[in-house]
């Protein structure tokens, strides 16, 4: 495996050709649960710079016609992939994507609804996602954000359920995710940079960063060479790590790559 190299070390060229930050949101850009005001502020400083910030996060469509309103960020990716939403503040109209249409999302629900009956009974300690109500797509438990954290067998054999039912499982740092589809966080991502900037993601990739910190952010650090793990990220065996990682965890190592890359950025001032 690659090692991962410090931040330090990405080039300040590279760095000063990023036009896109893209984010996880828990435990990458917030920390034990809480948005400090300082990740905003470097979200803001980014966006001042000259950048499209996009949170790109497995919490439920309900959360993500909040950030894509209220945070100072063009666009949310959310449910791993499941959908984007990108508010317009000028015509206030909001933007929506979605990998599969309302009927299939239906049709999914009632198969998740009793996988999800299966899963509880079958391994203790596990809760539904106190957010699972704002979710349109997936099946979120919960195996330490609102309960006593699991062991990682436990955890894994969450996963193996949802897999043994035909769904696609992701591991993140609070739950393990499941929907029934092949999108990831990457194949929406690709698809709200196209839509909403007419960007080609996979033509533009020097331009693109991609900052998270565990197991569902896997496909976008195998993706971009500019691709940034919070330190946090060494808490996981990971297959495919991240490129760069910071000194701090979580939030403060977000805030760490914010004031690199705005570093960068201020050389051309």
């Amino acid at each position: 495996m690659i090692a991962m190299r410090p931040l330090a070390e990405f080039p300040a060229e590279a760095r000063r050709a990023l036009r896109y930050l893209l984010t996880d949101i828990d435990d990458t850009v917030t920390v034990d649960g809480t948005l400090p005001a300082a990740s905003l502020a470097a979200m803001e400083r980014l966006s001042a710079a000259g950048l499209r910030v996009i949170p790109v996060t497995g919490r439920p469509a309900g959360w993500c016609d909040h950030i894509a309103r209220m945070w100072p960020v063009d666009a949310v990716v959310g449910e791993n992939g499941a959908l984007y939403f990108a508010y317009d503040r000028k015509a206030r109209r909001m933007r929506q994507g979605f990998a599969k249409s309302r009927e299939e999302r239906e049709a999914d629900r009632r198969r998740l609804d009793r996988l999800r009956d299966q899963i509880l009974a079958e391994v203790p300690g596990t809760a539904v996602a106190s957010d699972q109500d704002y979710r349109i797509a997936d099946l979120a438990i919960d195996f330490c954000e609102d309960v006593d954290p699991l062991p990682l067998e436990e955890v894994e054999r969450i996963v193996a359920l949802f897999e043994a039912a035909g769904a696609t499982a992701k591991v993140s740092s609070i739950h393990v995710n499941g929907w029934f589809g092949r999108y990831d966080k990457l194949t929406m991502t690709r698809r709200c940079l196209a839509d909403c900037f007419g960007l080609d993601m996979d033509r533009n990739k020097a331009r693109i960063a991609y900052s998270g910190d565990s197991p569902n952010d896997q496909p976008m650090f195998a993706h971009f060479e500019n691709s940034v793990g919070v330190a946090n990220v060494r808490d996981f065996p990971l297959t495919a790590p991240p490129t760069w990682v910071t000194e701090q965890r979580a939030a403060a190592g977000f805030q760490e790559l914010a004031e690199a890359i705005l570093a960068a950025q201020r050389i051309d001032a």
